[in-house]
């Protein structure tokens, strides 16, 4: 059964953050908040804990994973940038929106699309995803808490207990969560493309 912990949204307990990061190090799958709502994470190598994330959201080998990244230095390690993305990233982080990169080496084959090699990266303006990030000191593989069959997110940290607590093994709440995942911009062909508007402000994405 999953483990509930209530975390404070502005001053996360240092004490529940390392207990939340230690069931990560120990290949663990947790639900936490981010600035577009809730999110299943764990750590890049824990192939069971993403095994457990293809399941819960009926995922195919084509998805785009989510690498969520303490800072831009962090970013700039997982991921291809030349200096015309990286003034176009750098702009709207931290924030809500999804970049879709080249991958770097630093990336398990596994987790990039197949054919294109490409993933998702991110820099979430939430300070409870920042403290675990902190604390684990590398990225967190992360994909959307947007169940098979449904439109919209769960949003309060109960209802994910309820729904998940076989197949996770810890609920990070600090309040109602919205509903709009990330805006998704792609920024591995010759020209920026928006897959998804979601709560980031709408931008004109040009070189």
């Amino acid at each position: 059964m999953a483990r509930f912990y209530d975390v404070h949204p502005r001053n996360p307990q240092r004490r529940t953050i390392g207990q939340a990061v230690a069931l990560l190090r120990d290949g663990g799958l947790i639900v936490y908040p981010t600035d577009s709502g809730f999110a299943l994470g764990c750590r890049v190598e824990a192939r069971d804990a993403v095994d457990r994330i293809r399941t819960i959201r009926h995922l195919d080998d084509r998805h785009h994973f989510t690498l969520v990244c303490r800072d831009f230095a962090q970013l700039g390690q997982l991921v291809e940038v030349s200096n015309p993305v990286f003034r176009a990233v750098k702009a709207a982080t931290p924030g809500p929106f999804t970049f879709i990169l080249p991958a770097s080496r630093e990336v398990p084959r596994r987790l990039a699309h197949p054919k294109k090699r490409t993933v998702g990266v991110r820099i979430p303006d939430n300070v409870v995803t920042q403290a675990l990030l902190d604390e684990l000191g590398e990225p967190l593989l992360s994909s959307t808490l947007l169940l098979p069959g449904e439109s919209e997110p769960p949003t309060e940290g109960w209802e994910v207990a309820e729904l998940l607590e076989h197949m996770v093994d810890a609920v990070l709440d600090s309040g109602d969560q919205g509903k709009e995942p990330t805006t998704v911009v792609d920024l591995s062909g010759p020209e920026p493309e928006v897959i998804r508007q979601g709560p980031g402000e709408e931008r004109v994405w040009r070189w």
